[in-house]
């Protein structure tokens, strides 16, 4: 099965680049390209596509906006940022807005490849080492891979709900939240549901 991949970036050379690095890879295909927000819409009404590589500077509307407008209308394909960017407003911009990932130009093909597995599977994936003093805040190197459920009970615990309404709103048991939410204590790397909470919103997934 084929992942159908959607290039939006208005310049020709990182298009042509992505389009020779995505060639010959197995079970990846290019199904289209284009420079501008208005051309992708129009491509994914009348196409089917699994992820759009977006740029953040387009000619008509940011990258971040499109990102926003993708998920609303098109709320089964995935989006991921491919920027020069790598300040932490625009990479928590574009997740709040629906991103599933974000990757800088220079990343290198293994890079690349791996983004589109996490992001097929419903995870999420992150090569931007921000720089350290931008801010103190806890942060991982890089979002780690979430299931959907994992991202619904995290939304749900920075909320402030206790694990048996969670159970209670997600109708499962107490002892599966207990699972997720040591699953995530343990993908994030921090020891409480504070520091979990913080690290989260660092990457603007709550």
């Amino acid at each position: 099965m084929n992942v159908k991949i959607l290039i939006v970036d208005d310049h020709p050379l990182v298009v042509e680049g992505l389009k020779s690095l995505l060639a010959d890879s197995s079970g990846i295909a290019v199904v289209g390209t284009a420079s501008n927000a208005f051309d992708t819409v129009a491509f994914l009404k009348n196409n089917k596509v699994d992820i759009v590589f977006l740029d953040i500077n387009l000619p008509d509307i940011s990258g971040i906006d499109l990102c926003k407008k993708i998920k609303e209308q098109f709320p089964d394909v995935k989006s991921l940022a491919l920027s020069t960017f790598t300040e932490r407003a625009y990479v928590s911009r574009m997740i709040q807005n629906g991103a599933s990932g974000y990757l800088i130009k220079s990343s290198t093909k293994e890079e690349i490849l791996e983004a589109i597995r996490q992001v097929q599977a419903g995870g999420y994936y992150m090569n931007v080492n921000f720089d350290q003093n931008q801010s103190n805040a806890v942060t991982p190197k890089s979002i780690p891979f979430l299931t959907r459920r994992e991202k619904e009970v995290l939304v749900l615990i920075a909320e402030g709900m206790t694990n048996p309404q969670i159970a209670e709103q997600l109708f499962v048991s107490v002892a599966t939240v207990n699972s997720h939410r040591s699953n995530l204590l343990m993908k994030f790397d921090v020891n409480n549901t504070a520091s979990l909470i913080k690290a989260a919103a660092g990457l603007g997934l709550v």
